[in-house]
């Protein structure tokens, strides 16, 4: 073993030099302390709003202040925007030197260092790299050599090979895993997909291809074969920044260790309470293993905060203490006192909650709040949809981040189509789309019936003496007989619809058969939605969203352009800020997932989405809930509040209290039923009283 000589670790003393900038007057203590720190490992939490990029810059620019190469300064960061940000404001605070400094994302890193590298482990310097329509399509072409496009079992396509090798490869686990969790349905093919995955791979390196997860992978892969590259690579990284370090993989994780395996600073920033991206392979647990992986860490904390009112704060802080896991902060603000309190607002159903919020928005936009300072936040992209027709209702333009909207899902579009043509039997071209929804019926043929349907003037869905093709005849016979049924004008809309989303879910596995489950869940909330309206035609007009840049010329309460209200799912909206935030769809089931309900850490990441969604407010937060929802085969049920704020005190959650107007005030929401097994009951809020303020009093 070679002898070692232990160096004690520098530590910069800034009184002995000037320094360009007053650190300690620009900076608070907390912040300050992060941007000083001595050598070594250090894991800075910085809450929401705390100023982390703002610790980051400063940093970066002490750094070169105190002697540091910037050349030997790595910023590992998740967007390649993001370094440039902070580099320049960094060059922008001190001088050029700071432009020097190596910034970037894990993969354009490490592709510098491949580009050097590659021949060590087989590849050719000048290697292609695939993105993941490239990576998809090599996929498909070994998925059709090895026949598997011809079995009569589903094969997973292109774009979910993919999806599962890369979930694999990022999260460091074998397939089966992956199967198990995400893929269930291709359990059966697992040894194919396995030999798949090894054949990608081989063809990867035959071709001198990678894919971006290689890019990370091979770096590691190299380090593991070549001891020396490593020593060189980390002795050019004097101090390593990485910034978001709880949205970090576990391939990513290993290469900060590695990066920072010769000099040992390295300065991780990140929240875990905003770990919410366990879905893309995010490894929560990184940021909780980061002071056993690097011994003597020093572990300093961000909590002042300077977005939100202390009153949104306080709901954000005691959210968190019902986390399994977590560090503990409290965050803070200067403005003790100021704000109201965030709203707790049941509402009796989903129309209710979508009148609310819609309301509200148009108040405070008189008031003085523009459309864009203010946002719609929820779960998941279909709890939206009621409100997307109330806000076309009222004519309030909005743009929608994290799902598509209403109208732009294909799935949603089949549906409405049926509807269009049992409304407009001449409508040709939901005709065409309906009839190449069937097996057997390409663009010619459903020309030519599409001239028949709509030549004739009696019935057009009964079949005449024609020579239909026996490849599609049944399908047609099926699909005529329940566009009868649908069109009895005594059969109740929510039926009607009913009716057709059970015709068209064995098409729905058919032809989506890579997500189906999740299109389904879109459809029943679809049935729900129709549960509002009673006419046919009054429900297809208000599905007709038009376009933001046509909703906003046509309202004349509306300046022209205005920045539209922004609907987003709370994962896209995380590094975001509003004026006023409403959470809808507070529901059990919904936030948190029902597929949590049995895994800790499953409900720690909901309700971690929870905390993120509060902290977007920095002054106004409403939560709501619908108390009966609708369900395909079980009908109107109570609805259960989010566990999360169930049993939130009144002095932290303000109970409020919808009522029509002229109406007296509603009774108190219902006693909850016994929530699913190893779950506790929350307590159930009480409801405030009429005359409490003024936003709970809004005329409905």
């Amino acid at each position: 073993m070679a002898r070692q000589f232990v160096l004690k670790r520098d530590s910069v003393v800034t009184q002995q030099r000037t320094l360009t900038i007053a650190y300690a007057d620009e900076l608070n203590p907390q912040q300050y302390a992060a941007v000083t720190a001595a050598g070594g490992p250090v894991l800075v939490i910085a809450g929401a709003g705390t100023g982390k990029t703002r610790t980051l810059v400063y940093r970066v620019a002490y750094l070169v202040e105190t002697d540091t190469r910037p050349e030997e300064i790595v910023l590992l960061t998740f967007t390649r925007r993001s370094a440039r940000e902070m580099l320049a404001r960094a060059t922008a605070l001190l001088d050029g030197r700071c432009q020097q400094v190596r910034g970037g994302t894990f993969h354009a890193f490490c592709l510098n260092l491949l580009r050097r590298h590659a021949p060590k482990i087989g590849f050719a310097r000048n290697f292609t790299i695939l993105d993941a329509s490239d990576a998809a399509d090599v996929l498909d072409v070994l998925r059709t050599a090895k026949g598997y496009h011809r079995g009569k079992k589903r094969f997973p396509k292109k774009r979910s090979l993919y999806n599962m090798f890369s979930a694999a490869t990022n999260r460091v686990l074998p397939l089966q895993e992956i199967l198990d969790v995400r893929y269930p349905q291709f359990l059966d093919y697992l040894p194919e997909l396995q030999e798949m995955q090894s054949e990608y791979a081989r063809y990867k390196r035959q071709h001198s291809l990678m894919d971006y997860d290689d890019l990370l992978q091979r770096s590691l892969e190299l380090f593991e074969q070549h001891d020396e590259v490593r020593r060189e690579v980390a002795a050019r990284c004097r101090h390593v920044l990485v910034d978001e370090y709880q949205d970090t993989n576990a391939l990513q994780a290993a290469l900060v260790r590695a990066f920072a395996s010769v000099h040992g600073n390295v300065m991780a920033v990140g929240d875990d309470a905003q770990s919410i991206y366990r879905f893309r392979g995010a490894d929560f647990r990184n940021i909780f293993q980061f002071p056993g992986q690097f011994p003597q860490t020093t572990v300093l904390k961000l909590e002042q905060n300077y977005r939100s009112t202390q009153p949104i704060l306080d709901l954000a802080n005691h959210v968190l203490q019902e986390a399994h896991q977590k560090y503990d902060k409290q965050l803070f603000s200067d403005a003790k006192g100021k704000g109201d309190l965030p709203a707790l607002v049941p509402a009796p159903d989903n129309r209710f909650e979508s009148r609310f919020v819609s309301q509200v928005i148009l108040q405070l936009r008189e008031q003085g709040t523009p459309l864009n300072r203010m946002a719609v936040l929820f779960r998941s992209g279909f709890n939206s949809y009621d409100l997307e027709v109330e806000l076309n209702r009222r004519n309030i333009p909005f743009v929608k981040y994290g799902g598509l909207k209403l109208s732009e899902a294909a799935h949603i579009k089949d549906i409405v189509a049926h509807l269009k043509v049992v409304e407009n039997p001449k409508d040709a071209a939901a005709w065409n789309r309906i009839l190449q929804l069937l097996s057997g019926i390409g663009p010619k043929t459903a020309h030519q019936l599409i001239e028949w349907i709509t030549s004739v003037s009696e019935d057009p869905f009964v079949l005449e003496e024609r020579p239909y093709s026996p490849r599609y005849i049944e399908a047609l016979k099926h699909l005529f007989e329940t566009m009868r049924t649908v069109r009895n004008p005594a059969l109740p809309l929510t039926e009607q619809v009913d009716t057709l989303v059970s015709y068209y879910e064995p098409i729905c596995k058919e032809k989506y058969y890579e997500d189906f489950p999740k299109r389904l869940q879109d459809l029943e909330q679809f049935v729900a939605l129709a549960d509002a309206f009673t006419d046919r035609a009054e429900f297809l007009s208000s599905l007709a969203l038009d376009p933001i840049e046509l909703t906003s010329l046509d309202a004349d309460a509306l300046e022209e352009d205005e920045p539209p209200l922004v609907l987003s799912t709370i994962h896209s909206a995380k590094g975001l800020e509003f004026h006023t935030v409403f959470l809808i769809h507070a529901l059990e089931g919904v936030l948190p997932s029902a597929y949590s309900f049995k895994d800790n850490e499953a409900l720690d990441e909901e309700l971690r989405l929870l905390y993120v969604a509060i902290t977007r407010a920095e002054e106004n937060l409403f939560i709501s809930y619908p108390m009966v929802q609708y369900r395909r085969y079980q009908g109107d049920f109570l609805a259960r509040p989010c566990r999360f704020i169930a049993d939130v005190p009144e002095r932290l959650l303000e109970p409020c209290q919808l009522v029509e107007e002229g109406a007296p005030a509603l009774p108190e929401p219902p006693a909850r039923p016994a929530l699913p097994e190893k779950a506790t009951p929350p307590k159930q809020s009480p409801s405030r009283k009429k005359d409490d303020a003024d936003i709970a009093d809004l005329p409905f």
